[in-house]
């Protein structure tokens, strides 16, 4: 498995929590010191173990953005 590594550049907010801590974040995130894309994903309380995640597209980005001001 390679390398990588990651900083959360923006912590946006939690969509979801589950009853063992673990959160659905939405954040910010920069992978191996690329431009910082949005991404979905589960994390441990302590951010130290994450889950699987998506990161969004710019247009992904702007669609979840505008169908979040609508509520």
């Amino acid at each position: 498995m390679a390398d990588f590594s990651y900083e959360i550049v923006e912590e946006i907010g939690v969509l979801s929590e589950n009853s063992k801590g673990w959160k659905k974040e939405l954040n910010r995130i920069s992978w191996n010191g690329a431009e910082a894309k949005l991404d979905i994903r589960d994390w441990a309380p302590d951010h130290e173990k994450m889950g699987k995640g998506i990161t969004l597209t710019e247009d992904e980005a702007k669609e979840l953005y505008m169908l979040l001001s609508q509520i």
